[in-house]
């Protein structure tokens, strides 16, 4: 005859007082079980503790790794980046000549001449078209330029090689180059003009070309670099795409518009920031062509920075000047980055 159990009964402990290994207490040190959640947590963390010293000294030894490997490229910068912005704002602020002992506090005196000045205006819109039609110019070009060699014509790599060759040559000896090309009695400008019967311009010394002539000169110069670099990110364009748009019936310049262009923007979008502040920097040409004139007519900042500086030895307006195109140069490249965020397509 079998006898129910109740469950008080079977929760009931052994006669000689051990508990049953069902009901036992894991916290009790008498119960024979494993302390699962109070030994063993102590001693993970007495562990940890002993470990933490180790870690802390790991830490500190990365840090000054970290700390004498950047040191050398963060010091160079500084000095010769940083500070030398810095000196040339605070400079802003005097009027000095290089002669006098100290420079003499003007505050903002500076700003203001330069504001009312009337050439002033006309140097910034010729730094904008110098600066905007380069930029521009260069990057069609050498998007052109980069899907012909692609094409795999022949005679690529020595095509290749001269389009790159401009950009190889110095601003001084670009300038000479242009400066017999636009000669209007003996250089290659004069003939090309006859072929239309017309006579050249005098493309140098004429306040109506001669912002176009070192412009057409800085364009040639950098035209080279922009086309290499189109033409290397054209062959890394994935293939299957084109031959799905071409199986779609994609051709030409609708195969161009739709697909190249949208995956070449961050290559245009990299190209027309340096292009900016390149453009916005250039001083060897202009030097050797025009000198900034006539007059003020193919002047820009950069050259208004020289001619204030070591020309009219006034420190003061040509740091205001500087100051002035490195506050322009942050504001476009400011608003390019903010648009590059939503514009520039990074996934192929």
């Amino acid at each position: 005859m079998s006898t129910a159990v109740s469950p008080r009964s079977a929760r009931r402990p052994a006669a000689d007082g051990t508990p049953d290994a069902d009901t036992a207490d894991p916290g009790d040190p008498g119960s024979g079980t494993p302390n699962r959640g109070g030994t063993g947590s102590r001693t993970l963390r007495s562990e940890a503790r002993r470990r933490s010293p180790q870690r802390r000294r790991r830490a500190r030894r990365d840090a000054l790794l970290f700390a004498a490997l950047i040191a050398p490229n963060l010091l160079a910068i500084i000095v010769f980046s940083y500070y030398p912005a810095l000196y040339n704002i605070a400079l802003s602020l005097f009027e000095w000549d290089f002669v006098a002992p100290t420079p003499e506090w003007v505050g903002f005196e500076n700003y203001a001449d330069l504001f009312t000045d009337p050439q002033f205006g006309q140097v910034l819109l010729n730094t904008l078209i110098f600066t905007g039609v380069s930029v521009v110019g260069s990057i069609i070009g050498g998007l052109a330029l980069g899907s012909l060699l692609a094409t795999k014509l022949p005679l690529t790599g020595f095509a290749q090689t001269m389009a790159f060759a401009p950009h190889m040559l110095p601003g001084a000896a670009v300038g000479i180059l242009w400066l017999f090309m636009f000669d209007p009695n003996y250089g290659l400008s004069r003939w090309l003009f006859s072929l239309f019967g017309v006579g050249s311009p005098a493309w140098t010394t004429t306040s109506d070309w001669s912002l176009w002539a070192i412009t057409i000169a800085y364009t040639w110069q950098r035209l080279g670099f922009v086309t290499v670099i189109c033409y290397t990110a054209i062959l890394d364009l994935p293939k299957d795409l084109y031959e799905a748009a071409a199986l779609d019936g994609a051709r030409g310049w609708k195969l161009f518009r739709h697909l190249t262009l949208p995956l070449l923007s961050p290559i245009t979008f990299f190209l027309s920031i340096t292009g900016i502040i390149s453009a916005a920097q250039a001083f060897d040409i202009i030097s050797i062509m025009t000198s900034g004139g006539p007059g003020v007519s193919s002047s820009t900042l950069s050259w208004m920075v020289y001619e204030e500086a070591f020309q009219k030895f006034d420190i003061g307006t040509a740091s205001a000047a500087a100051t002035v195109l490195l506050v322009i140069l942050l504001i476009i490249t400011y608003i390019q980055v903010r648009v590059g965020e939503k514009q520039v397509n990074y996934d192929q």
